[in-house]
């Protein structure tokens, strides 16, 4: 479900030790509101995956979930759908589906896994 959130909002990244975790705000001038979408995606391997979407304006970040880590990406260009990078990974979505990459396997290396939202 996408929610509203305001223009100046607060984003949480969990650390290794949740003592430490700490807010992050960061202002957008001229953005009129955020918007929020958490998604759940079951995946090949018996795999699940949280991806929470927070768009403002032209700048969307994607904060995935994968168990054991959290991971911030940004978009970056890509030639259809969206595409999220953080690190050493890739999140690459079209529609309903999207496919998760580990860039220290090559550029040109099968996705570690596939999902399709629930």
């Amino acid at each position: 479900m996408m929610k509203p959130i305001s223009a100046a909002f607060a984003l949480t990244i969990v650390c290794a030790a949740p003592a430490l975790a700490e807010p992050l705000t960061i202002d957008l001038p001229g953005a009129a509101s955020a918007v929020r979408d958490n998604v759940a995606y079951s995946c090949t391997a018996d795999r699940k995956l949280a991806v929470d979407y927070v768009n403002v304006g032209e700048n969307s970040l994607a904060i995935v979930n994968l168990g054991d880590r959290t991971v911030l990406m940004v978009t970056v260009l890509s030639g259809s759908g969206s595409r999220y990078a953080g690190q050493q990974y890739v999140w690459w979505t079209k529609g309903e589906t999207g496919d998760f990459y580990d860039l220290t396997k090559g550029e040109n290396a099968p996705p570690e896994f596939s999902c399709t939202a629930e």
